[in-house]
């Protein structure tokens, strides 16, 4: 619809016209520093930054009520820059410029109910908010369209000579940057990616190739490419665009806004479900609830339930013992959360003790659950990955264990699309995974083509069929 045309038909400021005060603010010395400084973490203390807008109260001005109706009616628009995570864009940032929006098609992903023998099999019905059907297959693109976006603004407003992109990553990372920094001129910016050699499937190798990305394979796991990274970060002029850059967990606060958005506003008896890697998803959708809330569009705040492998669960031991250590990864089939030592993590400890000390649990999974829940929930009618795979597998434990209590409503976070990790599942139904995961195939969920010769009353054997 026209926006001047839906703008006489209500009273309500449709097209955004905040611009904020937005900087960087450190979580632990709480000095604030300009936006346009390329910063990661704090240049006094060294901790971690978010993005603050520090005239968010201006938006107070609009009721709860009035905000929820500007959102609902946005997505009726056909206004460049309001189509994704922007329809937002008071919440993610304010000051950019609708011309400077990176636009790819990623956001407002589908939420499905699960069908009612997957409910019964988990224990309780839920929702899968599929955020594999973003535009590189990952919810990653949601944190770099924000983190582009400033980067294009970051470019027109600064013209610096040139530009280097760069990651760490377990696949979904770098398909993501590649893919969005492709977009942006060439002589502006380069992208690069710094991989696990043999720790990424071969469909997510082929994703930063294909979009002209400088891949670097390197011995060890995520941890091992992420000091690197770092250290490139701190000591030379790069963009680094893992979730260590809080430009990227503006953009994935919009999975929080959607998924209220999707329950018509009403949080206070859901629980979301968030596979935990590197805690950047996590903190990101705590701090999307919390801006919600802060503005009066929920009421209450959600419960997060968080998920992770036993083979990397320094987050579940947390929540267990309080007391916090990394851990020594071993392999595993979700492969995106493989990591020991979150770099988000001091965000997630302190959401949790400010705002959510009684809305969130954590739990650790085997890798057999993990396997056997993405292709039982593929079986149903979902296309999630490994990690939505733990997600849902992690409801159904908790269910189990009494973390969680079985009432309300239920939404399992899948990260990725089930395709990135058809290896898995082909392994799988061949019996053929690495003994390393420890995962034994069940005969009942493996599904194997079957060959039959070209002729139609052979194969109507085969299928019991009976004449007509």
């Amino acid at each position: 619809m026209n926006p001047e045309k839906l703008a006489r038909m209500v009273d309500l400021p449709l097209l955004p016209g905040h611009s904020g005060e937005v900087r960087y603010k450190c979580i632990s010395c709480a000095n604030t520093f300009e936006l346009q400084r390329l910063l990661y973490t704090c240049p006094d203390c060294g901790s971690l930054l978010r993005i603050v807008d520090e005239a968010f109260d201006e938006l107070k001005t609009l009721s709860g009520e009035q905000w929820r109706d500007v959102f609902d009616l946005r997505k009726s628009l056909q206004v460049k820059g309001l189509q994704g995570i922007f329809l937002f864009k008071e919440l993610i940032l304010p000051q950019i410029s609708l011309d400077d929006v990176v636009y790819l098609g990623e956001g407002h992903t589908p939420m499905v109910e699960a069908n009612h023998e997957l409910a019964a099999h988990v224990g309780v019905g839920f929702k899968v908010k599929n955020d594999g059907q973003n535009p590189s297959a990952s919810f990653k693109d949601r944190g770099m369209a924000s983190a582009i976006s400033f980067l294009n603004n970051y470019i027109r407003v600064n013209k610096p000579e040139s530009l280097l992109g760069i990651c760490a990553s377990t696949g979904d990372t770098s398909a993501a940057a590649a893919l969005y920094l492709s977009y942006l001129p060439k002589d502006a910016v380069k992208s690069v990616v710094l991989l696990p050699r043999g720790r990424v499937t071969p469909q997510q190798l082929s994703q930063p190739l294909g979009s002209g990305a400088t891949v670097i394979e390197v011995p060890g796991v995520f941890d091992d490419c992420m000091k690197i990274v770092e250290h490139l970060a701190e000591n030379y002029e790069v963009f680094l665009l893992n979730s260590k850059n809080p430009l990227r967990i503006c953009g994935q606060k919009s999975f929080a806004f959607e998924v209220a958005q999707q329950l018509e506003w009403k949080t206070a008896d859901a629980t979301v479900v968030v596979p935990i890697g590197n805690a950047g998803n996590v903190t990101a959708i705590m701090e999307g609830f919390i801006d919600l809330k802060n503005l009066g569009i929920i009421e209450e705040l959600p419960h997060i339930l968080g998920v992770q492998s036993m083979r990397a669960d320094p987050v579940a031991r947390w929540k267990a013992s309080g007391d916090y250590k990394p851990v020594t990864v071993t392999p595993s089939v979700a492969q995106a959360a493989m990591i020991g030592n979150p770099v988000s993590f001091p965000k997630v400890s302190g959401l949790v003790g400010e705002h959510f000390s009684d809305r969130f649990e954590c739990v650790a999974i085997s890798e057999q659950e993990i396997m056997d829940m993405m292709l039982t929930a593929n079986r149903h009618g979902h296309v999630v990955c490994t990690q939505g795979g733990e997600a849902i597998a992690g409801l159904k434990a908790a269910l189990a264990n009494g973390v969680v209590d079985g009432k309300g409503v239920y939404v399992c976070d899948s990260t990725s699309h089930q395709l990135k990790f058809a290896g898995f599942q082909e392994g799988y139904f061949a019996g053929s995974l690495e003994e390393e995961y420890g995962v034994v195939s069940k005969p009942e969920l493996v599904n194997k083509p079957v060959a039959l010769e070209g002729e139609a009353d052979k194969i109507a054997a085969h299928l019991n069929l009976k004449r007509r």
